[in-house]
């Protein structure tokens, strides 16, 4: 499943049938080298009667702002994939509001622990004790779809089962999914910011959607450059779904924003990712105490000193 929709005003898209493993491979690649500000990619597994078995069962499908260099793009692919993929990729137009109706029709509900992320023609779905996260498909960049958004929402509902953070913060915030999750479950402030202001207007908008406006007002923000998010500090929980890269380099400012015993959750990693990671909170004092790994993603728990958790005074 994609993670949220293509780049605002996406005209533009390449699609290529290939093996599982190439395909996240190329998937990820294409979100490795792109701003996500101007690209998005997605692979998944295609249904039975559509499958090409002389090619493969899954579909890489990625969305630009921007007409992509065609050259550049079967060098990536070749990159992760090999020469025959590259050639076969296919590049086209795509209108816009064709992708958003077709966004909509697929986004069913999701369920993470008593977290449930839906859309306005969903509402029904809703049970009496869910904490319900409607999401419009037409404003997301996350909608809970992808295992790396689920697999923190499913952290957060175990985190919540031990204690209660006070101080949150939400890195990279994309369409708010985690900030909004958390302020409805708690009932307070969560600070939040993206580098993305598309994305951070979206955010704000599903604030407005989800009744917890009050609570979530998303700043845009590389990191934790903004006056907003350093002024938060410290914070008990810490939400980080971003990708590797940009995770090892924030590790020194994730680790001065966090409290003693804080909970900070990082998200977007692959397998081969992960030793990276922990290699890079590891030398800021954090360990491992908890992993969840979901359609090959893994989301991390780490804590300093990988200590029991404590409960958290109101301050």
């Amino acid at each position: 499943m994609l993670e949220g929709l293509p780049p605002n005003n996406a005209a533009h898209m390449i699609s290529v049938v290939c093996p599982e493993e190439r395909a996240r491979a190329i998937a990820d690649l294409i979100v490795e080298m792109f701003d996500p500000a101007d690209a998005a990619a997605s692979a998944f597994e295609l249904e039975p009667q559509t499958r090409d078995w002389s090619t493969g069962e899954w579909i890489v499908e990625a969305y630009f702002g921007d007409e992509p260099n065609e050259d550049y793009v079967r060098s990536l692919v070749a990159a992760a994939g090999d020469e025959e993929i590259a050639r076969r990729v296919v590049f086209s137009r795509v209108a816009e509001k064709d992708w958003i109706a077709a966004s909509l029709e697929g986004l069913a509900p999701v369920r993470a622990g008593r977290f449930l992320v839906h859309g306005s023609h969903d509402r029904g779905a809703v049970r009496t004790n869910d904490v319900a996260l409607e999401i419009e498909a037409a404003l997301a960049f996350g909608t809970g779809h992808h295992g790396t958004t689920r697999g923190c929402l499913l952290m957060l509902d175990a985190i919540l089962k031990q204690r209660r953070p006070y101080a949150i913060l939400d890195v990279g915030t994309g369409t708010g999914v985690l900030a909004i999750a958390a302020a409805k479950a708690l009932r307070h402030n969560v600070i939040c910011g993206d580098i993305d202001p598309i994305a951070v207007e979206a955010a704000r908008a599903n604030a407005v959607l989800n009744g917890v406006a009050p609570w979530v007002r998303p700043v845009t923000a590389p990191g934790l450059e903004h006056p907003t998010l350093r002024h938060g500090a410290p914070y008990d929980l810490i939400f980080a779904n971003i990708l590797a890269r940009p995770l090892r380099a924030l590790a020194p400012s994730i680790a001065r924003a966090a409290s003693r015993g804080a909970d900070v959750v990082l998200s977007g990693l692959l397998a081969r990712d992960v030793p990276g990671v922990l290699a890079a909170y590891g030398a800021e004092g954090f360990t491992l105490a908890r992993r969840i790994d979901l359609e090959g993603w893994a989301t991390l728990l780490m804590r300093v000193g990988g200590g029991a958790p404590q409960p958290w005074r109101r301050r």
